[in-house]
């Protein structure tokens, strides 16, 4: 019995031994524990900045440039309104058009050409001015209108019959100037004669 015990209690030495060796084993200095997160927390951050952080790229605010003016006339010809014009030619032009735009007068307006007649539809998406969209087919009659469009929406606003041009003015206009359809449009390109 006592060989037992003895054996029992020179197990338990070599264990409480063995415990402390892993103990001091395992004891960090300050300055190394400082290290660890130093390390752990430049990783973090790499990685949130790499692969989980949005990418916010900084958007350009776009202004009016007068290229032209545009006339709005009734369907025998009389002067409605005239405004500044700015044009959009270019499919580059086309795709951004009033976006980004913080701002507008009464005396702007925007004309999208195409270059063949058909079904136009122009959403809002990042347009932060609620516009009136005037779609207006080849022989330059207005053959849609779209009032007081919602801004920054992808809702679809489709001509109602094909239209080689569309103006945008500021929401409101056509009500103010009593512009509708079979009312016509003209316009002076200054592009054309730089």
């Amino acid at each position: 019995m006592c060989t037992n015990i003895g054996i029992k209690l020179m197990v338990k030495k070599v264990n409480q031994s063995r415990k402390k060796e892993t103990q001091k084993k395992l004891k960090l200095s300050p300055p190394l524990i400082v290290l660890v997160i130093v390390i752990i927390a430049a990783a973090g951050y790499l990685i949130y900045e790499n692969f989980f952080k949005s990418k916010v790229t900084e958007v350009q605010e776009y202004f009016f440039t007068k290229e032209g003016e545009l006339s709005f006339t009734d369907s025998t010809g009389n002067l409605i309104k005239k405004v500044d014009l700015e044009i959009a030619d270019s499919e580059y032009d086309r795709q951004l058009g009033l976006m980004f735009r913080r701002s507008m007068t009464e005396n702007q307006a925007m004309l999208f050409i195409f270059p063949y007649e058909r079904i136009q539809s122009f959403w809002m998406r990042n347009t932060n001015i609620s516009l009136d969209m005037i779609f207006v087919n080849k022989d330059k009659k207005i053959i849609t209108i779209h009032k007081n469009t919602r801004i920054l929406s992808d809702q679809s606003y489709p001509s109602s019959e094909p239209a080689m041009y569309v103006v945008e003015v500021i929401a409101g206009f056509t009500d103010k100037y009593n512009i509708k359809v079979s009312d016509r449009i003209e316009w002076i390109d200054y592009k054309i004669n730089k």
